[in-house]
């Protein structure tokens, strides 16, 4: 990208991406010459590429049917909770569980057992449980483990084991297995052997977290049980249920939140306190217990809408993520390789046709009409040659769609917005340009102005949206300016309210925790030695010697850090969504430590990679998971097996990752020119460009925002040779009505917007932004969770009688020279009170 921020080179050499140098591509004098000396190496970059296919390499790529959701299916979020090297371990744990139904003198398998019978056994285990001997403790853990697993050693089939697995988990709930589990846990936490022990090792392995493992199985298999809610569960499940997810969202007995707890293993865990700590238990845990207690999407719908109707705010029509499963994905931008060919050559496209316009995507009727006119003026769009015949014929290079309903029609799929400064500033132009002078703060008066401009500012009133975060600004405002008129009423004490008070102490060391494993866990981060290591309980005690087992510890490698980076990115969206419903200003704390430890380069590093192979990566294996692995015959692992993958053409937990850090980035840039520069500076364009070849309608969107936020930054040529890019932008973002993204910023040239978009033309001013919008936080957090800011808003005591009887408590260096004091301050002091009653004395 050049000093205009185009895209030259996808990011040049010292930026964060490489590819080929279209700048210095030749002019058009020039093709032939480059032509004939390089027209065998393009030949053969053209047919390694295409194949001989009639498609473009762009439109070899698949459209992925995969539909977004707060988490995967139970069955393979339980699976991937499990490493491969953990697999000895399930005899294990089966072998603890007879011991003690043997010392109980039972002989009866699980599911044949009473109700009864089942409780016993859990009493006696969960006695053992807290008995002092670390050996005990880990027997009957393992026991617990094992029963809560769904004790797969008496059944056959997958679904019995998730069935029995359900009703264990709240057979152990209704035992109180949850308290003496988190108390349990939190022993191991401060314990001072491990950490030491594990510290002095030179090679931290999967035998140094086995406590803490089991006990953090044992918990989230019950969270995750809990958090799946059915139609036909009974009421008293549903009862248990509820309590289990009140007691999670309550403070334990040492005065923390268990995810609070949670997330301060993970900060000790980076700052090296605790090496031996499972990393990738801990952050699954902490996902699901904060997915669990603050709710998922369905519950943040319902309470963004009662928060917009206790404000008097109607509810919100349009939901991003609903809105986007009905859109088509839209062909993806050109490779560099196909650009150096079409600069080369010239375009060299395929004369095949897609009913693109008849299916409504504008982005793709946008490309065929590009091909019209690069191809001379004859018409693509006909299959007989008859011009206006659209060609009905099938498309030859589709990809299989998915079975959900296709937002058809040649209307924009988002209704405009129109935010309360956009009308100021359009009546602020318009005044000034027909009335000649301007009034502040008012909407009201249209006195003097032309019958277009009130049509105007009737369409921008018909679209104007108000968010409620303008109303929490707007109310933080008025408690500010009037303390005492307009105090805070009592805050409710909601889960995110308790979340965030219980992480404000510790807060930044959270975030950055957060993204140094996000950063160990990104597949572009290259391994050093002061990084930490993530893989503490993947690794064996001893390394493998032979190709197979090699092959299988580097499948379980990439398994392991795919899912922590899956669970880092939704721990980091849920606390964005819900401190943003919360108060906006807690969404802001968040999101400028954030910005401060780096988080926008760390996700443009990880989009700095092959995305389409990224997302459909297979790094599983499916005969290894859980509960596969333990159930039935198991086949013998061979090399071949081991590349076969899953059955899915694309990685599901690999496309949440990629969707969520996208919407991670959307929420930090949003409305923050700063930031916004950010994104240019870090040449982001490239890098999210790469993005759009995943042909999946959310994932675009949330690039295409990015893309549109800094499109006016890049300069003139950037968009010139985006066009693609500039139409995807128009047919799948929202649009803003006086919004100038598509026009630049260049202040010399008249008309509205180099007027009223003058602050926008200025990023370099971004300091003073972030620190006003500092300012106004540090304030809130001041005001809400620091009782001494209050004391200076205490009323003062004027009452001379009330002032004299109040006891003061007189030190005995002042007693002892009392006489002393009188003698200097009141004595030798001449007061001539005679001055208190002369005219314009003051004092």
């Amino acid at each position: 990208m050049d000093t205009n921020g185009n895209d030259n080179a996808s990011g040049g050499g010292s930026s964060l991406g490489g590819g080929v140098d279209l700048a210095k591509s030749p002019g058009p004098g020039a093709g032939v010459e480059l032509g004939r000396r390089g027209l065998p190496k393009l030949r053969e970059i053209i047919i390694r590429n295409r194949e001989d296919s009639e498609c473009g390499p762009s439109d070899d790529i698949p459209e992925l049917d995969f539909v977004y959701a707060d988490a995967d299916s139970l069955e393979r979020e339980v699976s991937e909770l499990y490493s491969f090297t953990e697999l000895p371990e399930f005899a294990l744990n089966q072998q603890h569980y007879s011991d003690a139904v043997s010392e109980l003198g039972l002989d009866v398998r699980w599911p044949d057992m009473s109700e009864a019978q089942r409780t016993a056994v859990l009493l006696s285990l969960v006695d053992k449980v807290e008995l002092a001997r670390r050996d005990d403790r880990l027997r009957a853990s393992r026991a617990i483990l094992y029963i809560s697993q769904g004790c797969w050693g008496d059944l056959h089939t997958p679904e019995e084991v998730q069935s029995w697995a359900r009703r264990n988990a709240l057979l152990l709930y209704k035992c109180g297995v949850l308290p003496v589990l988190i108390d349990i846990l939190n022993l191991e936490i401060e314990s001072g052997t491990a950490p030491v022990t594990a510290v002095r090792k030179l090679a931290v392995s999967v035998a140094d977290s086995s406590d803490l493992r089991v006990l953090l199985s044992v918990l989230y298999l019950m969270v995750e049980q809990m958090r799946h809610v059915r139609d036909s569960d009974p009421p008293e499940e549903v009862r248990l249920r509820d309590a289990f997810t009140q007691e999670l969202g309550q403070p334990q007995d040492t005065g923390e939140l268990l995810a609070v707890s949670l997330l301060g293993m993970v900060s000790r865990f980076c700052s090296g306190a605790a090496p031996h700590f499972p990393m990738k238990k801990v952050l699954l845990l902490t996902w699901k217990v904060l997915l669990l207690t603050l709710g998922g999407s369905d519950q943040l719908r319902r309470l963004r809408t009662a928060a917009r109707a206790a404000a008097g705010l109607p509810d919100v029509p349009e939901d991003t993520v609903e809105r986007t499963r009905t859109m088509r994905a839209s062909s993806p931008p050109p490779a560099p390789v196909e650009q150096l060919v079409d600069a080369v050559f010239g375009p060299q496209r395929p004369r095949f046709t897609r009913s693109k316009v008849v299916n409504g995507d504008a982005m793709d009727a946008m490309n065929d009409s590009t091909d019209v006119a690069e191809e001379g003026g004859k018409s693509t769009e006909t299959g007989s040659g008859q011009p206006g015949q659209p060609d009905r014929s099938p498309p030859r290079c589709d990809s299989p769609r998915p079975e959900t309903p296709v937002h058809h029609g040649r209307a924009l799929p988002w209704k405009p917005k129109v935010h309360r400064r956009d009308i100021e500033e359009y009546l602020t132009v318009s005044r000034k340009k027909f009335v000649g002078f301007r009034l502040e703060d008012d909407l009201e008066s249209m006195a003097g102005l032309p019958q277009p401009i009130l049509e105007g500012r009737y369409i921008l009133d018909k679209h104007l949206y108000r968010s409620l975060a303008e109303v929490q600004v707007e109310r933080e405002e008025e408690i500010s300016a009037s303390p005492f008129s307009r105090p805070e009423q009592e805050v409710p004490q909601t889960p995110a309210e308790l979340l965030f008070a219980g992480m404000l102490p510790n807060l930044p060391q959270y975030m950055i925790a957060l993204l140094k494993v996000l950063l160990a866990a990104a597949p572009t981060s290259k391994t050093k030695s002061d990084s930490i290591n993530i893989l503490a309980d993947t690794l064996p005690e001893e390394m493998p010697v032979s190709v197979l087992h090699s092959m299988k510890l580097g499948i379980d490698v990439n398994r392991q850090k795919e899912v922590i980076a899956k669970a880092v990115s939704a721990v980091l969206l849920l606390l964005l969504k819900h401190l943003k419903l919360n108060h906006v200003y807690q969404f802001e704390f968040v999101s400028q430590h954030l910005v401060f430890a780096n988080c926008i380069p760390l996700v443009l590093k990880f989009f700095n990679q092959d995305t389409v192979q990224y997302v459909t990566a297979k790094n599983s294996i499916s005969a290894l998971d859980f509960p596969r692995c333990v159930l039935g015959p198991q086949v013998d692992l061979t090399s071949e097996t081991l590349q076969l993958g899953d059955e899915q053409p694309y990685c599901w937990r690999n496309v949440f990752t990629s969707i969520n850090l996208l919407r991670i980035l959307n929420k930090l840039c949003k409305w923050k020119h700063s930031r916004i520069m950010m994104l240019v500076v870090f040449k982001s364009a490239p890098i999210l460009k790469r993005s759009l070849r995943v042909k999946h309608a959310m994932m675009q969107v949330y690039t295409l925002k990015l893309l549109k936020m800094q499109t006016k930054y890049l300069g003139r040529q950037w968009r010139k040779s985006n066009m693609r890019t500039v139409s995807a932008i128009y047919s799948k973002v929202r649009h803003r009505l006086v919004d100038d993204w598509a026009f630049g910023n260049d202040l010399k040239s008249p008309g509205f917007y180099a007027y009223c978009k003058e602050v926008d033309a200025r990023p370099w001013d971004y300091e003073a932004e972030e620190r006003a919008l500092r300012s106004k936080v540090d304030h809130f957090i001041a005001r809400r969770y620091s009782p001494e800011s209050l004391e200076e808003l205490e009323p003062v005591d004027v009452s001379l009688s009330s002032v004299l009887a109040t006891p003061l408590e007189l030190t005995p260096a002042f007693k002892a020279n009392y006489r002393r004091w009188l003698e200097r301050e009141v004595f030798q002091q001449s007061t001539d009170w005679d001055k208190l009653i002369e005219p314009g004395y003051m004092g």
